[in-house]
C-alpha cells in the first residue's frame, strides 16, 4: 500500500522514522512539501519517500492518508480535498473530532483518530486511537503500543496528558541547567539527567500494573531527601498546578 501524509512537522516525521524502522509493508510514502525543509530532508534519507506539491496528488496516489497539520489549517483544506471510501484516513489533529472529519470528508472513509508522541521515531510509547480498527492498531503496535479508545469523549483526557509532553522537558531542562550551574559539564549533566529519568520511567513501567502510590512511598525514607523533595513540592503546590493545567487543556479540547 501507499502512505501518505499531509504536513511535515514534528510528529509526522516521527511517525515517518518509526515506520522505516519497523517491518511495516509498503510501497511508497508520499509527503507534501509545506515544510520544504523537512520534506526535502526525508526525501534525501528515504528514497521511498516522494514528496508532491499538491495535497489532493497526495490522497489521489494513497490508501492510507494522515492528516498531520495544526487545527486551524485542518479544518481549512480538509474539506476542499476528494478523497475514497476505500481509504483509511488517520489525523493527527488534537480539536477536530470524528463528526467535524466525517464532515468535512464527505464519503464514508475508515476514519480514525490517533494521538501518536515523538518517542514513536524509536518505535516507542503509546498510540491512543479512536475507533478501534483493527489494522490500525495492528500498524501502531509495529511502533509502539496501540490503546483502543472506544468513547471519544474517553479519547480526550488522553489527548490531555499528551499536553504535558514539553513541561516533562522542561522539568529535565531545569534539573540540568541547576547541575550546569554549580559546575558539572553540560553534556555529563544531560546525561545523567536523562538516563535518571529514563530509569525511572521504566521502573514505573514494569510497576505499571500496581497503584503508582506504592512507588511514591517506596521511594521515600523517613526524613530522607525524597520525603524532602515531595513535601516542598506539595506544600508549594506543584501537583495541584499539575492536575489543573490538565483540567485547564481537557476543558479547550472539550469544546
Amino acid at each position: 500500500m501507499n502512505l501518505g501524509f499531509i504536513g511535515t512537522g514534528t510528529i509526522a516525521i516521527a511517525v515517518i522514522k518509526g515506520i522505516f524502522k519497523s517491518k511495516i509493508s509498503f510501497r511508497k510514502i508520499y509527503i507534501s512539501e509545506r515544510n520544504k525543509k523537512n520534506s526535502q530532508k526525508l526525501k534525501k534519507i528515504y528514497n521511498k519517500v516522494l514528496v508532491l506539491k499538491k495535497n489532493q496528488e497526495i490522497i489521489d496516489k494513497c490508501d492510507w492518508v494522515f492528516f498531520s497539520v495544526t487545527p486551524s489549517v485542518g479544518k481549512k483544506i480538509i474539506k476542499e480535498l476528494k478523497f475514497k471510501s476505500s481509504q483509511t484516513l488517520i489525523s493527527f489533529i488534537s480539536t477536530i473530532t470524528l463528526s467535524e472529519l466525517k464532515k468535512a470528508v464527505k464519503v464514508k472513509a475508515k476514519i480514525v483518530r490517533a494521538i501518536p508522541l515523538p518517542p514513536i521515531s524509536l518505535k516507542k510509547g503509546p498510540v491512543p486511537i479512536c475507533p478501534p480498527n483493527s489494522k490500525v492498531r495492528k500498524f501502531f503496535n509495529q511502533l509502539g503500543t496501540t490503546v483502543e479508545i472506544k468513547n471519544e469523549k474517553s479519547s480526550i483526557n488522553f489527548w490531555s496528558t499528551s499536553g504535558m509532553m514539553a513541561p516533562f522537558y522542561e522539568i529535565l531542562r531545569v534539573m540540568t541547567d541547576w547541575l550546569v550551574k554549580r559546575g558539572v559539564k553540560r553534556n555529563n549533566a544531560q546525561k545523567y539527567i536523562t538516563s535518571l529519568f529514563l530509569a525511572l520511567s521504566e521502573d514505573a513501567f514494569e510497576n505499571s500494573k500496581d497503584n503508582l502510590k506504592n512507588l511514591v512511598k517506596e521511594s521515600q525514607t523517613p526524613k530522607g531527601l525524597n520525603e524532602q523533595g515531595i513535601k516542598e513540592l506539595t506544600k508549594a503546590g506543584f501537583y495541584k498546578s499539575l492536575e489543573k493545567t490538565l483540567n485547564s487543556i481537557h476543558k479547550r479540547l472539550s469544546k
